[in-house]
C-alpha cells in the first residue's frame, strides 16, 4: 500500500492462472535496478514467486496499470511505468480538481452557465495549470513515493503482492519538486505554497514507508496518512495554484475528509491480513480482526461526511447539504450489501461502488466553498 500524492492501490482479485516453473520457457534474465542500498536480503524468497498473469486477456492493461494479474514485462520503461502504479493517479487528480472548485477561481474555456466566465485565453491559461498541477499530484510525486513504498515493503509485497516491479526485480524512483516550484513562479506566489505542499508530502510519505518511523507499522497513524495524502494535499495543491488558503475552512474541510480516507484505505487492508501480520504490521484488520476494522471502516466513511453535510447546511448552504446527504445514502447501502457482510470477499466491489459516490460528494463540497460569499 502506498500514498499518493505524497497512495494504496486497489487490489482487485480473479481466478488466476498458474503455470508450471518446469514448462516456461528459458528466456533472458533481466537486469535488476535496486534504487537504495543493496538487493534485499530475506528468508522471503522475493524473486522467486511467479508472475500470476490474469487469464482473461487483461494482463497487459493491468501491467501498465500496476495492478494484480499483470502480464511479466521486460520492456524497462513499461516497467516503470507499472512502478508508478497509475491506477493510484486517478484520486490525486480529483483531489486537485476539488481543490481548484474550492479556490472558487477557475476560470473555464467558455462557460456555458455563465456569460462573464468566457475568457478563452484566461480558460486556457487555467486548464494548462490544472493540468499541471494534475502531472504533478499524479505521476510525478506519486511515482516517486510509489517507488519509495515498494522498495520498503518489498518483503510483504513478496507475499501479498509478488507481480510488483521490485519484488519481482526491477528499477529507480524519480521525484516532481521542480514542477511545483515552477507552478508557484506561474501563479506568482510570493510564498512556494506548492513546493511547500510537495516537500511535506514526499517527507510524510517518505515516514510512512521507512524506518524509524515507518506509520504503516499502526493501523491508525498509516491509514490517516494515506488519507491525507489522498485528499488533503491535493486538495490543497489545486485550491494552492487558483486561490489561496487563508481561511481555517479550507484546512479543516480536507482533514475532515481524510477521516473518510482513513477508511477507504482500510479496505485495502483486509487481504493483506496474512503478511501484515507476518512482518510485524499492526494494521486496523491484524489489530481489531475483520469484524471490528469493518465497522470503524463504515463508521469513519459515513459519520465523516453526515459531519460536513451538517456543517454546509450551518453555513447557509442547504442544497448543497442535500446534495452530500443523497449521495452518503447509496454509500450506506453498499455498506450494508457487501462490505459488512463480507469485507474480503467484497473489497474490490465495494470500493468500485461506492466510492465514486464519496468522491463526487467531496467535489460538491469544493463547489459549494467555492462559490459561497464569506464576507457576506
Amino acid at each position: 500500500r502506498a500514498l499518493g500524492f505524497s497512495t494504496g492501490g486497489m487490489r482487485q482479485g480473479r481466478k488466476l492462472a498458474f503455470r508450471s516453473l518446469a514448462m516456461l520457457p528459458e528466456t533472458k534474465q533481466t537486469e535488476k535496478f535496486f534504487p537504495f542500498e543493496s538487493p534485499p536480503s530475506s528468508s522471503t524468497a522475493l524473486f522467486d514467486s511467479p508472475n500470476q498473469e490474469a487469464d482473461d486477456g487483461s494482463s497487459s492493461v493491468r501491467q501498465l496499470l500496476g495492478v494484480k494479474g499483470a502480464k511479466e514485462e521486460t520492456n524497462i520503461w513499461k516497467i516503470r511505468l507499472q512502478l508508478t502504479k497509475p491506477v493510484t493517479w486517478i484520486p490525486l487528480v480529483w483531489g486537485v480538481m476539488c481543490g481548484a472548485a474550492a479556490s472558487g477561481n477557475y476560470h473555464w474555456i467558455w462557460n456555458p452557465f455563465d456569460p462573464n466566465d468566457r475568457d478563452v485565453l484566461l480558460g486556457l491559461t487555467d486548464t494548462a495549470k490544472g493540468f499541471t498541477a494534475m502531472i504533478l499530484a499524479g505521476p510525478f510525486l506519486t511515482g516517486y513515493t510509489q517507488t519509495i513504498n515498494d522498495w520498503y515493503d518489498r518483503e510483504i509485497d513478496a507475499i501479498n503482492e509478488p507481480y510488483r516491479p521490485i519484488p519481482s526485480g526491477a528499477i529507480s524512483p524519480g521525484g516532481g519538486l521542480g514542477i511545483a516550484y515552477g507552478l508557484d513562479v506561474w501563479c506568482k506566489h510570493q510564498v512556494p505554497s506548492v513546493l511547500l505542499l510537495s516537500i511535506f508530502g514526499s517527507f510524510i510519505s517518505y515516514i510512512y514507508s521507512a524506518p524509524p518511523l515507518k506509520l504503516k507499522q499502526n493501523g491508525w497513524a498509516g491509514n490517516y496518512a494515506l488519507g491525507a495524502s489522498y485528499i488533503s494535499l491535493p486538495w490543497w495543491c489545486g485550491q494552492a495554484v487558483f486561490g489561496t488558503l487563508d481561511r481555517p475552512v479550507y484546512w479543516i474541510l480536507p482533514v475532515l475528509y481524510s477521516i473518510a480516507g482513513l477508511g477507504i484505505a482500510i479496505v485495502n487492508d483486509f487481504k493483506s491480513i496474512e503478511g501484515d501480520r507476518e512482518l510485524g504490521l499492526n494494521s486496523l484488520p491484524v489489530a481489531f480482526g475483520v469484524d471490528g476494522a469493518k465497522y470503524i471502516c463504515a463508521a469513519s466513511v459515513t459519520l465523516t461526511q453526515l459531519g460536513v453535510a451538517a456543517y454546509l447546511y450551518a453555513l447557509g448552504e442547504p442544497l448543497y447539504a442535500s446534495i452530500l446527504l443523497a449521495l452518503i445514502l447509496p454509500q450506506i447501502y453498499f455498506q450494508a450489501t457487501l462490505l459488512l457482510p463480507d469485507p474480503i470477499a467484497n473489497d474490490v466491489k465495494y470500493q468500485a461502488s461506492s466510492q465514486p459516490f464519496l468522491v463526487f460528494g467531496i467535489l460538491a463540497t469544493g463547489l459549494c466553498i467555492g462559490h459561497h460569499d464569506f464576507a457576506a
